[in-house]
This record gives C-alpha cells, structure tokens and sequence, in this order.
C-alpha cells in the first residue's frame, strides 16, 4: 500500500493550522488513492498534539524526547530524512512556513525527492503528483510537472487547503526513539516571544478594517481609526505597513502575522499578496478597494471597489455617522 505523510506542525504543545489544512488534503488523496495516511510528529510530550488530531491519519509516527521540545531544522531534518528513507512515502507534505522552508530543501537534497515549494493546488494524474502555484507576484498561476521519482516532496500555502472534518481513520500510535548517532546541532534555541500580542486581539474581531501600503503615509491611519471606530470594528494591515513602522506588530494579518476569522473584512489599498491572503482564509465576506484593477485581492474578494480607497473612506464615515 502507498503512503502519503504529513510533518505535523506545533507550537507550546498547540497544531498549526497549517497542519490541520494539510491533514485535510492528504486525507482527500488517501481516499482517491487507497493510501495510508501518516501524520510525523516530533515534540517533547505528543500527547495534547494526538489528542488534538485523534482520527485523522492511519497512523501516528511519533519521536518523544525533550530535545524536540521546539523546532531544530538539523535535528528534525536528520530525523525525517532517515524516517522517509524507511517509509518511502509517495508524498511528504509539511507546510510553507518557517518551519517548511527550512525543512524541505535539505529534506530534498539528502532523499534525492524531487520538491515543489508554496503550492496551492494539489493532484494525483497517471501516478505522479501535480501542483500549483502562483508567480509573477501572484498574477499567474503554473502548473508543474515532477521528474520520475519514488516519492515527492511538496510544501503547501497556509490557507489553500481548508480544513476538514475530525475523520474517521484507525489512529494508531508508534512511537520511535530518536537515532543516537545524530550530529549535534550547530543552532541553539533560546527563546519563544510572541511579537503578535499588544493593545488590541484582531483574532476577536467580528469586523476589521485594514489597511496596506496603498493608503500612503502614517499619517492616514487616524482616519482609518475613526472609520474604524464608527463602524464598531478593528484595525488591522498588511505587513509593509507593519515594516514601514505605520502599526505595531500585533495589528498584522498573514503567514508572518495573525490569521483572522471576522465576519466582514475591509482591506483598504492592500494588493493581496498569497501571504496576506492566507491570514484571510478564515474571513466571511471580504470586501476590497484598490485603485489597481489587476490587484490579487479581488480574486478572493466577495466584493471589489476600483477607486481612490479614501473616497469610500469618507462615505463610509459619512453613512455611519448618520446611524
């Protein structure tokens, strides 16, 4: 029987969503293929990480030591590249984040797997996998082909998979030791700040008004504010906003920031970059302006403005300051 695994991503004992998403899909191709699904997880306490996934994978390979209490890319990778080595698994799959893009190159260079970074789509077509992605700055989306290979390697975008429902599957637990003759490390994990806490919890906010680069200076976000404040909702933004020091860290949507779930989001001259995108996946209605037709955030907008972001600014200010 085929196999298609899963690097299982956690943090402070938590699983990233983007774990969850991919679940979701291996669980789709599993189904298709008659695979079994396999779910790696490396931690110090696997526990509340099972616990939290129960029925969704055949099998729950799990490496339990107080080393893997938080992400070391040599120890991880030494670990994995021997765990693929003796499972060959038709399919990898761990996230495009921080932990995956440290994680897949040297998962690649030392199996010999053929690899596709950042996918937003993924198939099975005449016994090879196929993705998608986007370049050109997300204004065109590719479809790639894979070389003959044993198995495959694919990071996924946070986001582009939903999802699914806790599944059904056997959940069965082996646990395996950690191999002995691992190398040392050449990094050494200090500590763990979270930069996204501040003044305000955009992850609680049923309407959020956000901003991107698009509104011009600093010195626009009080009228973004006031807007903001009529219509009973919070602001948020984009990450350049956040590098050009217009917001603090804590207001920022995306791969790098907070995902949200509201259910209205106003994204105010914000171009829609695939790792803002991301952070919206969760959003009910999302309603765009931008003067750029061709900008990527009306492809995932429920509605979209063309036109100067502060004329609707101030009729926005206007129709609610009249409630």
């Amino acid at each position: 029987m085929g196999e298609i695994m899963v690097v299982i991503e956690h943090r402070q004992g938590k699983v990233r969503d983007i774990s969850l998403e991919i679940l979701s899909k291996a669980d789709a191709l599993c189904n298709q293929l008659s695979f079994q699904l396999t779910a790696a997880i490396l931690a110090a306490d696997s526990s509340p990480i099972v616990d939290g996934l129960k029925a969704m994978a055949d099998r729950f390979l799990v490496f339990e030591d107080e080393r893997l209490a938080t992400f070391e890319p040599d120890r991880y990778t030494g670990i994995l590249n021997r765990v693929i080595r003796e499972a060959r698994p038709f399919l990898t799959l761990m996230g495009h984040t921080p932990w995956g893009m440290d994680l897949a190159p040297a998962l690649a260079v030392r199996t010999g797997y053929p690899l596709a970074t950042d996918c937003s789509g993924l198939s099975v077509e005449g016994g090879k996998p196929s993705a998608v992605r986007q370049i050109l700055n997300g204004k065109v989306f590719s479809r790639v082909g894979f070389k003959d290979s044993e198995g495959y390697l694919i990071t996924a975008r946070p986001g582009a998979f939903p999802p699914g429902s806790p599944g059904t599957r056997e959940g069965r637990i082996e646990k395996r030791e950690i191999p002995q003759d691992l190398p040392e490390p050449k990094r050494r994990f200090l500590s763990f700040e979270d930069t996204g806490s501040g003044a305000v919890d955009i992850t609680q906010a049923e309407l959020l008004v956000s901003v991107g680069r698009g509104i011009g200076d600093a010195e626009k976000i009080p009228a973004i504010q006031a807007l903001a404040d009529l219509m009973g909702g919070v602001v948020s933004c984009s990450r350049p906003v956040v590098d050009l020091n217009w917001l603090p860290k804590y207001h920022q949507v995306g791969t790098s920031g907070k995902s949200v779930s509201p259910k209205v989001y106003l994204a105010l001259g914000i171009s829609g970059a695939f790792q803002h995108v991301a952070g919206i996946a969760g959003a009910g209605t999302v309603i765009a302006v931008n003067k750029d037709r061709k900008a990527p955030i009306f492809r995932v907008a429920h509605y979209g403005v063309a036109e100067d972001l502060f004329t609707i600014v101030d009729a926005l200010k206007e129709k609610a300051g009249k409630k």
